[in-house]
């Protein structure tokens, strides 16, 4: 019998974690194999390591421990990539030799496997004098949009980019420009953006006062500091960033303020950092311990939770020593403090298997004990290694426990600490887990509510037919399994049910216990008003999250998965309205389209600084009931050194065109092309390289004949395409698997095909 609970469960972990060969073939033959594989990698620096071994293999068996993707990929392959999945970089010098020093640190990190975080808000205002070369200071987003060009070219692990994420304090001089840049679609899509807010700036904003934004201690302007909140809250109800992190907060409570200062997280926000910070990430799958599922007296056995967060300690702890880092810097921060991120995922079906409302004050009450529970269990594991292994090299026993975070732990837990030491700085983080809760059988995704209860999803064969599967949530399946058809009770909700402040209570029910923060997505209705949507992030504040990330679906952000009120389906199930969901594939031609006689057309001259010749680029265009679209290029130049390239450009953009269907990708591809050698800076952006450049001509000519909406943007309309029936209303298009499932989940764009997120 397969271990797997669901077809996508298996196909995630044939496409994501099975270790293979060069050429594709399995090295694990069974989801067994991969368990062995990172158990016995894990107890090989233990002294017993076929104990330990066996102990390992247990916690991973049935997917109730789940190591972090990285993990799982990586460990025991012998691949030269980081186990850790989160880093925040150093501090940015305000100087142009140490600004383009750490992309090369950014580049070299991403190119193992990390996601980074970076503060920009080290870096001059524009418009700042620089001293000895009589010029005005280009400003920190300048230098942003060359870390994104740089992180679109590179590929983590061999399977995908770079994440970034870009923090910059609210009272940096370019903070309004910052809070803005999403409103440009094709600027800075590699990062995440969020702003570190203090507290005296919300406590200003509370008293609508004065606020000044200051760089090295001068002041370059005085604004009202409700405006600037406003215009922070706009742009995020606009376009879902940036994100807003309580700096102060994190600051506070971090169990290391007596040795760092934290101005930066990882991509998704659970990981505050300090410079050079490393993390790594695991998941204790709640959905696989409930003992008599939705039945009276259902529970999670106290003892079988404690062993299992116990042994996922140790793991974890092992993995700081196992695994390889990208910078010797962030080698010596990562076992100078040892950090973990222990966190849960399948929390919304463990409480819909007892019965109890996700959002409800009972299912927060149950949430802040639960993680109660794996907090008094992490921490006290830790202790027990520092007893068996020693403290991390930089713990001292006062400080650590005066931080605002060990004040509230347990008293016999503190004492332990103060007796025995601890062997890891921090122990608990909220991940995001929507790739591995899939593999685990599609359990809900960390402490989010389900998103859906059931969809249908296409899988491309080999023989390039598409078939359709059913995609169930974990629970449902269990309660179908039991109960049959049986209508769902009233107490399963998903996250488009939910009232916002739900989500919240929620969010801060869970921070109680953690002592990094968590990622998560607070859903809000497209209609929810300005004023209300604020609300949202104030009453996050005064309940003691750590940061607050949400997602308005609109026009820009795009539509998600929706969830009907009629009775036709179950809960969470998507309608379909006169046999056809709305929108629909792209069915493209398998034969190029005829060229006419005749075409129109439009060349553009392209002058790429230190050239000597310009380049010459014509764009052919074919009417399609009444649209047009781009059927043809030509590509030319003087330059000889130019030629081979030019001619494969023109053959293979046009064959593309040819054959009908969105092309635009085209402009992505060659956009994302970064050129080692130095790009320029053309028209006020930085431009990667000439490739770049040639793309972002082709972009305009596609905006001026109305084929695609705007910069960075997709199809107006396809006049080529069919619609079929997907059983469910689509999403935006996934950039892996080309599936129409893209959804906001834990504050990151996720595939719920392929398990595909920007985010990790």
């Amino acid at each position: 019998m397969s271990r797997f609970a669901a077809p996508i469960a298996e196909q995630i972990w044939d496409m994501k974690y099975r270790f293979k060969e060069a050429d594709g073939s399995p090295i694990d033959l069974t989801v067994e194999d991969t368990w062995r594989r990172i158990a016995r990698d894990l107890a090989r620096v233990e002294k017993d390591p076929d104990h330990w071994e066996e102990r390992f293999y247990a916690a991973l068996e049935d997917f109730k421990y789940l190591p972090a993707g990285r993990i799982t990929a990586g460990a025991g392959t012998a691949r030269a990539v980081t186990l850790f999945n989160c880093f925040v970089m150093g501090t940015i010098p305000d100087s142009m030799g140490g600004i383009f020093e750490m992309l090369r640190e950014a580049a070299l990190t991403m190119q193992q496997g990390g996601g980074i975080g970076y503060d920009f808000s080290t870096i001059r205002p524009r418009g700042a004098n620089v001293t000895g070369v009589a010029a005005d200071a280009s400003g920190p987003l300048s230098f942003m949009d060359v870390w994104d060009a740089m992180c679109r070219t590179i590929m983590s692990a061999g399977s995908r980019r770079g994440a970034m994420m870009a923090t910059m304090r609210c009272d940096h001089p370019d903070i309004e420009d910052f809070v803005t840049a999403k409103g440009d679609a094709a600027r800075l899509r590699m990062f995440n953006l969020s702003v570190l807010v203090t507290d005296a700036f919300l406590e200003a904003v509370k008293a609508d006062g004065p606020w000044e934004l200051v760089f090295d201690d001068k002041v370059y302007h005085t604004v009202q500091a409700r405006d600037l909140w406003n215009r922070i809250m706009k742009s995020t109800y606009d376009f879902a960033e940036p994100g807003v992190i309580f700096i102060d907060r994190i600051n506070q409570a971090n169990n290391l303020s007596y040795c760092e200062t934290i101005a930066a997280t990882n991509p998704c926000g659970e990981q505050p950092l300090p410079p050079y910070g490393a993390c790594l990430l695991g998941s204790i799958n709640l959905a696989r311990l409930v003992d008599r599922p939705f039945e009276e007296g259902a529970t999670i056995d106290d003892a079988a939770l404690e062993d299992l967060v116990a042994t996922a300690v140790r793991m974890m702890d092992n993995v700081v020593d196992a695994s390889k880092f990208p910078l010797p810097e962030q080698e010596a921060e990562a076992r100078n403090k040892r950090r973990i991120g222990l966190g849960v995922t399948g929390l919304a079906d463990a409480l819909l298997m007892m019965g109890l409302r996700y959002g409800s004050d009972e299912a927060a009450a149950q949430t802040e004990d639960w993680l109660h529970r794996v907090a008094r269990a992490a921490y006290l594991a830790s202790v027990e290694l520092a007893r068996e292994k020693g403290a991390f090299p930089l713990f001292e026993a006062g400080p650590f426990l005066a931080s605002g975070t060990m004040q509230q732990m347990d008293d016999d837990v503190r004492d332990a600490i103060r007796e025995h030491g601890i062997r890891n700085a921090l122990l608990t983080s909220i991940a995001p887990t929507g790739t591995i809760s899939l593999y685990a059988g599609n359990v809900s995704s960390g402490i989010e509510p389900v998103f859906a209860y059931a969809y249908t999803r296409k899988v491309l064969q080999k023989d390039g037919s598409r078939t359709e599967e059913e995609v169930v949530d974990y629970a449902v399946q269990l309660w179908r399994d039991m109960f049959g058809e049986a209508e769902l009770p009233e107490y399963f909700v998903n996250a488009q049910t939910l009232q916002p402040s739900e989500h919240v209570k929620m969010q801060a029910a869970a921070q109680k216990w953690v002592d990094s923060s968590i990622s998560k997505t607070i859903n809000c209705p497209e209609d929810i008003s300005f004023e209300a949507f604020k609300d949202v992030y104030m009453q996050a504040w005064e309940t003691g999250c750590k940061g607050c990330t949400t997602y308005r679906p609109n026009e820009v952000t795009g539509s998600v998965l929706s969830v009907s009120e009629t009775t036709d389906h179950a809960p969470g199930e998507a309608p379909v309205e006169d046999g056809i969901a709305p929108g629909g594939d792209v069915i493209y031609m398998s034969e190029p389209l005829d060229r006419p006689q005749t075409l129109e057309g439009q060349t553009y001259k392209l002058k790429w600084p230190d050239s000597e010749h310009a380049i010459y680029i014509t764009i052919n265009d074919i009417v399609i009931g009444g649209h047009r679209r781009p059927f043809e290029v030509f590509i030319n130049s003087k330059n000889m050194e130019h030629f081979a390239w030019t001619v494969a450009l023109t053959r293979m953009i046009s064959a593309v065109f040819r054959r009908g269907g969105d092309v635009s990708f085209v402009v992505e591809e060659l956009k994302a092309v970064f050129d080692p050698r130095g790009g320029a800076w053309m028209q006020g952006k930085y431009i990667p390289s000439i490739l770049a450049a040639i793309g972002g001509v082709i972009e305009r000519h596609m905006i001026a004949i109305g084929f695609i909406e705007g910069e960075g943007k997709g199809l107006k309309s396809d006049p080529t395409a069919e619609v079929v029936n997907l059983g469910a209303p689509r999403g935006p298009a996934c950039p892996s698997c080309g599936q129409y499932d893209m959804r906001m989940v834990e504050g990151c764009m996720t595939c719920a095909s392929c398990g595909h997120s920007k985010c990790g």
